[in-house]
């Protein structure tokens, strides 16, 4: 087994492929800077739908009047800097723990958490309205028991058309926290009875913090297991009516070896805001923004140009993730006018590439493990001869772990022009590691038409990502 570096672009299938499996892309995370942290805690970021307003919560900052305080930051634009943040008053604001704030599309709902007088369990959901956003709040109301339950429940994120309401909990009583949603027929209409997101969401003793896109396909949450550190993650959907697919970490270029928690994306979607622990920082924890931007070199060449558009095209109409760029950086699940408007912003942009490693094995690391960071690439490489009817192929798939990045490369181990005729050489499979876990990667060498037969040869790895 060895490793080697090799420059490949961050879409990149495979040297056979055509087209490539669409992603998004992360800046570098940014600080907020002083004006916003301090020198204590901060975190569960909330944008405003117009980007004007973030609000948030801090512990025991200075100004507020004690325990977890909810605190705002306005700008006058939204690429402006933000303003001094100020504490909102009472009656929000109490002098108990008032935390976790999500603001409705319409400025005018502000639901948050608190173990204030009047409610149900240790920590209850609450919402305060206003009749503009010139207005001042009014007096917080809890959701109910319907909602709230005798345990905690906190970290709420409204929907933009306000009629679900999701946030996490631990109704059950264990230490295990869950992310669960509470839906509405109309924003005039009572709650429902919540419901558990299920096990797409299920990443650990701790899932936390949900912040849903704009669209509501999207989900970006915080998970912790009992061992390691709170890191943020993220769950998609097709439609709003579909299951959640299951969650995938966001990788080192976001997550540290430090607490990374509440993720919160803007309704654009090109903007995640999350708290931090790491090093960079004002104090204990503070707020962070990192830039989200879609891959728009469809066929990995360098270039985003007119083969690009031709690419779409072929896909236009359908769910084709490689395509499926536009409104945000992680589609809308159709390929129409919202991604060729996206593509087009890029047109003659030059693609750099980006390094990757790789792990390379063959047919003699069969039965070892191999260990995978995130987002590095896994390369195997067997022996084959396809004009015997024999090929590769991957017996089983967990794709959440580790995914398959296009069809097998063929190499034949004949160099000549025209190679020989029957000649073999070598099937080359690449795999990305997508998240966290353990799994056994096997491969068999079978003819595929030939059912109930035994496979010639069967190839199998321990993969371990971190």
């Amino acid at each position: 087994m060895k490793k080697t570096i090799s420059l490949v672009l961050v879409l990149a299938l495979g040297l056979a492929a055509e087209v490539a499996n669409a992603d998004f892309t992360f800046g570098t995370p940014t600080n907020l800077g002083p004006i916003v942290n301090s020198l204590v805690f901060e975190g569960s970021p909330d944008i405003s739908n117009d980007g004007l307003s973030l609000f948030f919560d801090a512990y025991f900052r200075p100004g507020g009047p004690g325990d977890w305080d909810i605190w705002v930051a306005t700008r006058d634009v939204t690429n402006g800097d933000w303003g001094a943040a100020v504490p909102l008053p009472p009656p929000i604001n109490s002098p108990y723990a008032d935390a976790g704030p999500t603001i409705s599309a319409d400025g005018l709902s502000l639901f948050f958490a608190s173990d204030r007088p009047g409610g149900y369990g240790g920590f209850d959901l609450w919402v305060t309205t206003r009749a503009t956003v010139r207005d001042d709040w009014e007096e917080p109301m809890n959701l109910g028991p319907i909602v709230n339950s005798l345990a905690r429940e906190n970290h709420p994120s409204i929907s933009a058309d306000g009629l679900s309401l999701y946030f996490d909990s631990n109704w059950s009583f264990w230490f295990d926290y869950d992310i669960c949603v509470v839906t509405r027929a109309s924003i005039n209409h009572d709650w429902g009875i919540p419901v558990w997101l299920g096990p797409a969401t299920d990443w650990g003793l701790y899932d936390w913090s949900p912040s849903i896109s704009s669209d509501g396909l999207t989900l970006f949450f915080e998970g912790r297991t009992q061992l390691e550190g709170r890191e943020l993650l993220v769950a998609r959907r097709r439609t709003t009516e579909e299951d959640w697919d299951n969650s995938v970490n966001l990788g080192t270029s976001v997550n540290t070896t430090y607490d990374d928690c509440d993720p919160s994306i803007a309704t654009d979607g090109y903007t995640l805001y999350f708290c931090s622990g790491r090093p960079g920082g004002i104090g204990n924890r503070d707020l962070w923004k990192v830039e989200i931007e879609p891959v728009v070199d469809l066929n990995g060449d360098g270039i985003v140009d007119s083969a690009d558009m031709c690419i779409m095209v072929d896909y236009w109409g359908t769910d084709e993730s490689l395509c499926d760029i536009g409104p945000m950086p992680f589609g809308d699940g159709i390929v129409d006018v919202q991604d060729l408007i996206v593509l087009a912003e890029h047109l003659f942009e030059g693609i750099p590439p980006v390094e990757v490693e790789e792990v390379n094995v063959d047919e003699k690391d069969a039965g070892s493990q191999v260990e995978l960071e995130q987002g590095q690439i896994l390369v195997v490489t067997l022996e084959s001869n396809p004009t015997t009817g024999y090929r590769w192929e991957q017996a089983e798939t967990q794709e959440f772990i580790l995914e398959q990045m296009g069809e097998a490369e063929f190499k034949p181990s004949d160099t000549g022009e025209p190679p020989l005729v029957g000649a073999g050489g070598w099937e080359i499979f690449r795999f990305k590691a997508i998240s966290k876990g353990e799994m056994t990667l096997q491969l068999v060498y079978h003819r595929a038409w030939e059912e109930g037969v035994e496979p010639l040869k069967t190839f199998s790895l321990q993969v371990v990502v971190r």
